[in-house]
């Protein structure tokens, strides 16, 4: 984790995506709070269970439409089945968000690099296949790994 900290910190982008053992995890079993790696996320975890599951769906708000990582990709979002809670840094920006305002993606400029943190899966369980399957999907990952490697502004 410090060789981590330390490429974002050089200028390196870094990305976490959610699931059951990232963030916190179930029981708090993954341990990132108060890890290196912690303080370049844009966010800080808990020290408990951060699963909250959504088997109902729950639909992210897009805060940002401007930004860069979103071009070309539609502000119609997909819903998803669950989330990781975390919480946002002061520094940060929360890009997208849940309506009980938990945050789907937030990012953060430290030292020389970027980081980004997805609260939910890219992969099926909580990312459901109306989200990976949704023509928006490819371009919104390329557009947030080009953010992060400073290839677009």
């Amino acid at each position: 984790m410090e060789l981590l900290k330390n490429f974002v910190l050089q200028g390196g982008g870094l990305v976490m995506v959610g699931g059951w053992m990232l963030f916190s995890g179930i029981d708090a079993r993954a341990k990132y709070y108060h890890s290196p790696l912690e303080t370049v996320l844009p966010v800080n975890c808990l020290t408990y269970d951060d699963r909250e599951e959504k088997p109902e769906g729950v639909t992210p708000i897009l805060k940002a439409a401007k930004h860069p990582i979103f071009k070309n990709v539609s502000s119609q979002w997909r819903f998803f089945l669950g989330y990781s809670r975390v919480i946002p840094k002061a520094k940060a920006k929360t890009l997208l968000q849940f309506k009980n305002g938990d945050p789907l993606l937030s990012i953060l400029e430290i030292g020389k690099g970027r980081t980004a943190a997805f609260t939910s899966d890219c992969a099926p369980h909580w990312g459901p296949k109306d989200f990976l399957e949704w023509k928006g999907y490819p371009v919104f990952w390329s557009n947030l790994i080009k953010w992060l490697a400073k290839e677009a502004q």
